[in-house]
């Protein structure tokens, strides 16, 4: 039984093997590739039982068909987000696909907390400054947290962990999501997002993407936001349409943007460019803000995010292979 993994970076490489060698290192084994899947690549998983992929890694049928023919019966998820998969292929095809739908949520709750607070406060603009022996203060004023208001799309448990953190702050939190989440009541309240929009003076996007949440962030979106309020996005690119982003940037009517992910960052993120030119050039124009502070998808990055992924990503191979019913399945599983 083999698991062939794609899109590794070093750390996947170190937690894997970790909990691999401690606990199912006699039922399979694992190959690790840092290159993405893709019909070029598929035949690196031939003959493994799974395949295992990252985030932004995309397998439409014609990659499912493939990989189905070289014998892969699963493909495993290390992320929440399955969007990228086409579960209907999948399911056609008979191959299991499970995702790791929950992975210390506090991890990515207290970056997006850390990111609004360096945008904020400016703290990565004091560095550079420090660094070049600058110790001017000017332009680099912020504002308390405390008795602002923030407004948090989506309940689930990140979105719940960042407004715990945020009402300790002394924050004031409103809340939107279509199938609200009861323990979110004890920080905030929840209204209609318009209402949300119009009244916070920082919005934090914690939900998943999907078909009617694509471009969530658009030209009426942010028109319908307080003036001059912070954007913040910890969960996935897609949610935004960079070019409205841009022009509300331009026009001042968003006061500040704060990012960890990018609608096109698939072809950026996760490699080192720096010698390189970069030709996405709507993220050239957000870098080049001085209000607009951008990371390459890192809020999932701790310890404790990783060894729960490995864990749970290992765990699903193995029941797999046990023939025991996988409790993040997103199809059924394949009969044997």
């Amino acid at each position: 039984m083999k698991l062939a993994m794609f899109s590794t970076q070093a750390y996947d490489v170190k937690y894997f093997e970790h909990i691999h060698g401690t606990k199912f290192t006699s039922k399979f084994e694992l190959t690790f590739h840092p290159i993405r899947l893709t019909t070029d690549t598929a035949l690196l998983a031939k003959d493994a039982t799974a395949v295992c992929i990252f985030v932004n890694d995309v397998l439409g049928a014609d990659v499912l068909r493939q990989l189905h023919s070289y014998g892969v019966r699963a493909v495993l998820l290390r992320c929440a987000g399955y969007n990228g998969v086409d579960l209907e292929a999948a399911q056609d095809l008979g191959m299991l696909v499970a995702n790791v739908p929950g992975y210390s949520p506090e991890s990515i709750a207290e970056f997006a907390v850390a990111q609004i607070q360096t945008l904020n406060r400016k703290t990565h603009r004091a560095f550079n400054r420090v660094r070049e022996s600058n110790f001017s203060l000017n332009g680099l004023v912020g504002f308390t947290l405390h008795g602002k208001t923030v407004g948090i799309i989506g309940t689930g448990r990140i979105g719940v962990a960042c407004a715990k953190i945020l009402h300790g702050f002394g924050c004031r939190l409103l809340a939107y999501d279509p199938y609200p989440n009861e323990v979110f009541k004890q920080y905030g309240e929840f209204t209609d997002l318009d209402s949300l929009l119009a009244q916070s003076d920082i919005v934090s996007l914690h939900c998943p993407l999907m078909p009617n949440t694509k471009h969530l962030v658009n030209e009426k979106f942010l028109n319908s936001m307080k003036k001059g309020a912070m954007l913040v996005n910890t969960s996935r690119g897609g949610l935004i349409e960079t070019k409205a982003v841009i022009a509300a940037l331009k026009s001042n009517q968003l006061g500040s943007l704060a990012l960890d992910v990018y609608e096109g960052e698939e072809s950026v993120f996760y490699g080192d460019h720096s010698g390189e030119v970069i030709a996405d050039d709507l993220l050239m124009r957000l870098l080049s803000f001085p209000n607009a502070l951008v990371c390459g998808h890192q809020a999932f990055l701790t310890e404790e995010s990783l060894q729960e992924i490995a864990t749970t990503t290992l765990q699903t191979m193995d029941d797999l292979i046990e023939g025991r019913t996988c409790q993040h399945a997103l199809t059924k599983v394949p009969k044997s």
